[in-house]
């Protein structure tokens, strides 16, 4: 058996948006609260976010219409009773993080500027810095979980496994050999697009949340559901698989084939554009295809000026080469809307978490959304757990971690467009998640948002709000969400 190092109320795994803002309200509401982060604070996923954070703030919007938008990019599996909690309570949120400090992009008179993103059929997207929305939120939110007397931070430490007693999760032990215990332990861990070779992610965004929560008996769902984010870098050194942000388009920048022509409403919601530039690519040939942003003002984008102009490209004078990347994984550990997973005592918030709120296809903007609503629901209702078991936990059994050969099998046989056979090989693959996502795509026979069969080209209406849940046995199973 291992000794118990931590003891407190909550554990956070993860200190992205997600994470932050969940250690920060529990321990705003008097929990003791350990902060598990693998890397250095605001050195996380959400640091590299440029996307900003959807909410109806407008005079001219209301939430009935960012539900509107939001199920119209969900294809049809978005779960209403998520993204309605989403739409109601984003503006709140974002009040919130200003109360907190954050200081976002705002016009002369002070009124926050918001921005049209690809999907959205109203300005409501509000930025902090331009494309710097996911540094500066980060960065603001560990100053004051740094500054929290409740907050235990131990910085460097990855989680290697969580423990269960008697059916509850107990807790989660650490690679160094350390065991928190916690009444709750939350997964903020971030996705999984780094398992694909090509991605817009950092490489430690490998679904290793959710592979703890899985392997504790935790149900996961909509895995093969990953957003290609249509704008990624390509064929420049060092910089392969750079976001371009999609508020840039929504200024209006343009794509265009290799003919100069433009070929796709840039706007669409980003199954859409992505699925578009793959055609364009297939269909001639060429690596990228160019993202016309000279008209755009520099200083609305000033990071991303900065790193083009790093890597030898100047976007106030050529077009930026782009193809689709792995972006953003819609699926995860199953939870309720208040974080719970199937298994007491864990709950999941962000990209680790699937609410059915993304549905098929992740609206723009929504996760940071996403974040910061399901973060503050979930730290409340942790505090609701009984007290922690008094067993003391066993040794950790840490995941394997994926091979370059794993990312590899998931490019080609889970990209854009998958097949039958594809997806049969990637269900032999030597790491458990990739199997797992093999699974999933070859259970949904059709092609709904970003989840492309070649052998099953349309949508089946009876699978309409049916999400893909995989039980702890490995089970696969077509199950309806309201």
């Amino acid at each position: 058996m291992t000794a118990i190092d931590v003891d407190v109320d909550v554990t956070v795994v993860g200190a992205g948006g997600a994470g932050l803002l969940t250690a920060l309200t529990a321990a705003e509401l008097g929990a003791r609260v350990a902060l598990v982060s693998a890397t250095p604070l605001a050195q996380t996923a959400s640091y590299w976010a440029q996307g900003g954070i959807a909410a109806a703030l407008a005079a001219d919007d209301t939430p009935q219409e960012h539900l509107a938008d939001t199920e119209n990019a969900g294809r049809g599996l978005t779960r209403r009773s998520a993204a309605q909690v989403l739409v109601d309570e984003a503006p709140e949120a974002v009040r919130r993080l200003v109360d907190l400090g954050v200081h976002f992009d705002a016009d002369r008179h002070g009124n926050l500027a918001l921005g049209l993103e690809g999907g959205h059929t109203k300005r409501r997207v509000v930025h902090a810095g331009g494309s710097a929305t996911g540094r500066r939120v980060v960065r603001d939110l560990s100053a004051l979980v740094v500054e929290h007397p409740n907050v235990t931070i131990l910085e460097g430490a990855r989680a290697a496994d969580l423990w269960s007693d008697e059916g509850r999760c107990a807790g989660v032990l650490l690679e160094d050999g350390r065991a928190v215990r916690a009444r709750a332990s939350i997964i903020t861990a971030g996705g999984a697009a780094a398992l694909w070779s090509r991605t817009t992610n950092p490489p430690g965004s490998v679904g290793a949340g959710m592979l703890l929560a899985h392997r504790a008996g935790a149900q996961l769902a909509d895995l093969e559901f990953l957003q290609f984010h249509p704008t990624a870098v390509t064929g420049v050194h060092r910089r392969e698989g750079f976001l371009v942000t999609e508020a840039i388009r929504g200024e209006g920048a343009t794509l265009h084939g290799p003919d100069g022509e433009r070929f796709v409403e840039e706007l669409a919601p980003r199954d859409e554009v992505a699925l578009a530039i793959f055609r364009k690519l297939q269909e001639t040939g060429a690596p990228s295809v160019g993202l016309d942003m000279r008209h755009i003002d520099p200083e609305l984008f000033p990071n991303v000026v900065e790193t083009l102009r790093k890597s030898g490209l100047d976007p106030e004078k050529e077009l930026i080469p782009v193809s689709p990347a792995a972006h953003y994984m819609m699926g995860g550990i199953v939870t309720d809307l208040h974080g719970r997973s199937t298994l007491p005592g864990l709950y999941a918030v962000g990209e680790s978490a699937c609410t059915g709120l993304h549905g098929a296809n992740r609206l723009a903007s929504n996760s940071l959304s996403e974040c910061f609503v399901f973060g503050a629901r979930a730290a409340r209702a942790a505090l609701d757990e009984p007290a922690a078991t008094a067993v003391a936990p066993p040794p950790a059994n840490p995941a394997p971690a994926p091979s370059q050969a794993t990312r590899e099998a998931l490019w080609q046989h889970a990209g854009l467009e998958r097949s039958r056979e594809g997806l049969e090989r990637l269900c032999a693959d030597e790491h458990p998640l990739a199997r797992m996502i093999g699974r999933a795509a070859l259970a949904r026979e059709e092609s709904r948002g970003a989840h492309r069969r070649s052998d099953f080209p349309g949508i089946s209406s009876s699978l309409d709000g049916h999400h893909t849940v995989i039980r702890p046995d490995g089970e696969v199973g077509l199950e309806p969400w309201r």
